[in-house]
């Protein structure tokens, strides 16, 4: 999962790493490994919210834009199939499916973010306008 302004964090549990956004430092990364029983409990989480059903996360009304903007890309491997999915903050709301699974990723960011191998990341210095 990448995830940010920018999408430059990145969760990356195939490969168990972490990647942190810098900002104007660039990046660091790490690796990471979730527990089988953290894994599971956010699988049980995605079955819940029929994340491999029909989400609907593109906003029809693009009347309003802002910058900058989160974007959220996610790669979902189950029983041997993938499901892509991409949205952004770009339109100014969310659909309720994107609020859900971003309700989600700020768990995860939460359970990432309390390991030992993330707080040895460098700060991230700057910001973004």
């Amino acid at each position: 999962m990448r995830y940010g302004i920018t999408a430059k964090n990145e969760i990356n549990t195939f490969k168990g790493t972490v990647t942190k956004d810098l900002i104007s430092k660039g990046s660091a990364a790490a690796k990471l490994r979730l527990t089988d029983a953290e894994k599971s409990g956010i699988y049980q989480q995605m079955l819940e919210m029929n994340v491999l059903g029909g989400m609907e996360l593109e906003m029809a009304d693009k009347s309003c834009r802002q910058i900058p903007y989160d974007e959220e890309y996610w790669i979902i491997q189950v029983n041997g199939g993938q499901k892509a999915l991409h949205w952004s903050e770009e339109y100014c709301q969310t659909t309720p499916d994107a609020k859900k699974l971003k309700e989600l990723r700020n768990k995860i960011v939460k359970l990432v973010q309390s390991k030992p191998e993330y707080q040895a990341l460098p700060e991230a210095v700057g910001g973004y306008e």
